[in-house]
């Protein structure tokens, strides 16, 4: 009669557990702290692996290693694993100045100069951030040229209670712009200090509440705003827009100096409308030129994070308040927007790891 077989204990599951390597951050996941809440029942094996963030590109691989590693150990019959993410927070390296309350992330989004899709961009990766599961707000910061509210369909006077902006909601987003406080038609005429009082308002007097990312769309260029933002709040990290023309490629490197020289680390460079190809067809044409994203990535080391074409579904889906991650997920663009998002909030974790 064959004897049977212990049951595992939780040291030697751990153990297991140690062959399965977080490729981002280079240690193991019993190392990380990943493993929580293991409970062993017999032949039966359950625990949670928590990750930095919903949006891993390998959380799927790493299920299946540990799978695999605590199925190999001599008397597991069964395996439940359950996938969580808790995203972590970046904190400045003096105390608490610029942290946001209830705002684990700051993210800029910023263009060296105007018409890049920048704006378009920004909705669209807060949106897919919010898909992957991560709370997500958007500040429109772009006070002279505020149109994030026509892109996510928001309208209307914001509520204040306890002497805090109420941000609205959509898509999932909490959402906060200048466009919410002003007439449709009222030009914003401000010299730089004004400019610096509304972004510390739009900061700090807002009810942002348990944000994983604050994803801030700022004016295009590089003047007050920037500035202001970079002085007033600790950002974890900037996101440059550009298309592949080389007027646009000359910009983004001004851009990229700029966040460098206010110790803003780069996330990456976003290539928009990178080519079009005609509805049936697979063929490609560069109306804006090529090549402008990896020129960029070799000059200054900053990772292209993805190339986005042109598709008139992202014009109406910004028009009518319906992004194009949200209105058409299937399309090359929003898979583009989607990825894009996946290796953003990849490049956070690593960062904040380090």
């Amino acid at each position: 009669m064959p004897v049977p077989t212990a049951s595992p204990t939780e040291a030697a599951v751990l153990d297991a557990l140690r062959a399965v390597q977080d490729p981002d951050l280079h240690q193991d996941i019993v190392t990380l702290g990943f493993v929580k809440d293991l409970r062993v029942c017999g032949d039966q094996v359950a625990f949670q692996i928590e990750l930095t963030t919903p949006a891993c590109p390998v959380k799927d691989l790493m299920k299946g290693q540990a799978e695999r590693a605590v199925k190999a150990l001599p008397g597991v019959a069964g395996v439940a694993i359950e996938m969580t993410a808790r995203v972590t927070a970046s904190r400045p390296v003096l105390g608490n100045k610029g942290v946001i309350p209830g705002v684990k992330n700051v993210v800029a989004v910023s263009s060296g100069k105007g018409g890049v899709g920048k704006s378009t961009v920004a909705v669209n990766l807060a949106c897919a951030l919010r898909q992957t599961g991560a709370r997500v707000g958007i500040l429109d910061a772009d006070v002279y040229g505020p149109n994030v509210p026509l892109m996510l369909g928001v309208s209307g006077q914001p509520a204040v209670v306890d002497k805090k902006i109420v941000p609205f909601e959509r898509h999932g987003l909490q959402v906060m712009s200048m466009a919410l406080l002003i007439a449709e038609d009222q030009p914003v005429i401000w010299r730089g200090p004004m400019l610096h009082s509304a972004v510390r308002q739009f900061l700090f007097d807002v009810a942002w509440h348990d944000l994983d990312y604050l994803v801030v769309d700022l004016p295009p260029g590089t003047g007050d705003a920037q500035l202001s933002l970079s002085q007033q709040a600790h950002l974890m990290g900037a996101v440059i827009v550009t298309t592949p023309q080389d007027v646009s490629v000359l910009d983004v490197k001004k851009a990229i100096r700029m966040f460098q020289t206010v110790n803003v680390p780069i996330l990456g460079v976003v290539e928009n409308m990178a080519w079009f190809s005609p509805p049936g067809s697979s063929e490609r044409y560069h109306l804006f030129g090529q090549g402008g994203g990896a020129k960029i990535e070799r000059e200054f080391g900053v990772p292209l994070l993805g190339q986005i074409p042109i598709e008139i579904a992202v014009r109406e889906g910004g028009d009518g308040g319906n992004p194009i991650v949200v209105a058409a997920p299937a399309s090359a663009s929003a898979k583009a927007m989607t990825e894009i998002a996946g290796k953003v909030a990849q490049r956070i974790s690593i960062l904040n790891a380090e």
